[in-house]
């Protein structure tokens, strides 16, 4: 048997969104899962998730600002 040496999540921009049962269209709840690093966080609002993304994203936006042409050596 062989391994595919290529990831199946190349990117650590894949996140799977559990919605509790309990949650309404006004009252947002659940967990934001990372699909690449297995981080986890609880949110209790539609602000708390897009907050919850955006810190993770931070550390990228980070990278690519150090290197304005965009290239890796």
């Amino acid at each position: 048997m062989t391994l595919n040496p290529e990831s199946k999540y190349p990117s650590r921009r894949a996140y799977v969104v559990k919605v509790r049962s309990d949650a309404k269209p006004g009252a947002l709840a659940g967990r934001l899962e990372n699909l690449v690093t297995g981080q986890s966080r609880d949110f209790a609002s539609g602000r708390e998730l897009l907050d919850s993304i955006a810190s993770d994203l931070a550390p990228d936006a980070g990278e690519r600002s150090a290197d304005p042409a965009g290239t890796k050596t």
